[in-house]
């Protein structure tokens, strides 16, 4: 199944090693639908909802990932994020991590950044 990650399970992040561990095998990058938006978490990782309004792209990596590989990343996952249907920009729709509206409460928003990547690594 094809599997969507916005933050620290992308390549090259602190917690990739559990995609690959999970059997996860990296298709591409793409990017959600303009209706999400993102937080970070006490800078440790990013938290995405699906916004009513004010939403965005926000770059993703697409894995091909066994179903039961994706129950391993979830239970490795801090708690409030869950696996839920992702809009992708080209329409099609994909599992992936997001966040439970909870989770975001008190924490800094990064929509304008458009990913967990461009936040933590900005181009100067």
């Amino acid at each position: 199944m094809i599997f969507a990650v916005n933050g620290t399970l992308m390549r090259g992040l602190a917690l990739n090693y559990h995609m690959i561990e999970a059997g996860g095998v990296f298709v591409r990058e793409s990017t959600t639908a303009p209706v999400y938006r993102l937080w970070s978490i006490q800078d440790n990782y990013p938290a995405m909802i699906r916004a009513e309004s004010g939403g965005a792209e926000i770059a993703v990596e697409l894995w091909e990932t066994p179903e039961v590989g994706v129950l391993s990343i979830l239970k490795n996952e801090p708690a409030g994020l869950v696996v839920g249907r992702m809009k992708l920009v080209d329409g099609s729709e994909v599992l992936g991590i997001l966040a439970e509206p909870y989770v975001v409460g008190g924490q800094k928003e990064i929509t304008e950044f458009g990913g967990w990547r461009r936040y933590i690594q900005p181009v100067p």
